[in-house]
């Protein structure tokens, strides 16, 4: 947490399709993860925290990240292969966690 993440080069998970990697902040391409800081609703916030927590998880075994461009926001879309081959984001659709991007809107609250 804190300020000047990029002057700092943190590395870190943010939420399930967010994180810093030595001081450039990526997304996920093509993965949407639920919402952690604003939800529209508890169950959003349930599945968000879930996801992030597996991608943590995930990653802890070693991963490379590919970068794809830049998208909204000024964030590197990267793919996160995992030690194994498996890709992080598309592990976290088969696991319910994620869906894929873009996508017609947010299913965590129906």
């Amino acid at each position: 947490s804190g300020g000047n993440r990029a002057s700092r080069g943190v590395t870190c998970i943010v939420d399930g399709d967010t994180g810093w990697q030595d001081g450039e902040k990526w997304r996920m391409a093509g993965i949407d993860t639920p919402e952690i800081s604003k939800p529209e609703c508890a169950a959003e916030k349930r599945k968000g925290l879930a996801a992030r927590d597996r991608l943590r998880r995930l990653m802890s075994g070693g991963y490379s990240l590919t970068r794809d461009g830049t998208g909204n926001y000024g964030r590197t879309l990267v793919t996160v292969t995992l030690a194994d081959g498996r890709d992080a984001g598309e592990v976290l659709v088969q696991e319910g966690l994620s869906q894929r991007w873009p996508n017609t809107g947010n299913p965590w609250c129906r």
